[in-house]
């Protein structure tokens, strides 16, 4: 299992869509294959935009369904960052990516 520190990445304040595109091609896409699990640790990031999350995750859910989501653990999130990553994943969801 690998783990992501967000706060290494973005500071507090997670609202950078690139850094968010970095994460996920440079980290997500090329670990999680078919089995593999990644925890985005959260700690320390007080609040994210709703774009810094669907840079991170969307396309992710996208290549690989939305069942990967199963293999992806969101860790130490504040409330409005759960809100948020709840947003996204019902939009991806509904829009049947």
């Amino acid at each position: 299992m690998k783990e992501i520190r967000i706060f290494d990445k973005t500071g507090a304040f997670a609202g950078n869509k690139d850094i968010a595109r970095d994460i996920r091609l440079n980290e997500i896409l090329k670990y999680i294959g078919d089995e593999n699990k990644i925890v985005l640790d959260f700690s320390g990031v007080e609040s994210a935009t709703q774009s810094f999350i669907h840079a991170l995750i969307s396309d992710v859910i996208r290549q690989r369904g939305i069942n990967v989501l199963e293999r992806i653990y969101f860790k130490n999130c504040s409330i409005t960052i759960q809100k948020i990553i709840s947003i996204v994943t019902e939009y991806m969801q509904e829009s049947n990516y």
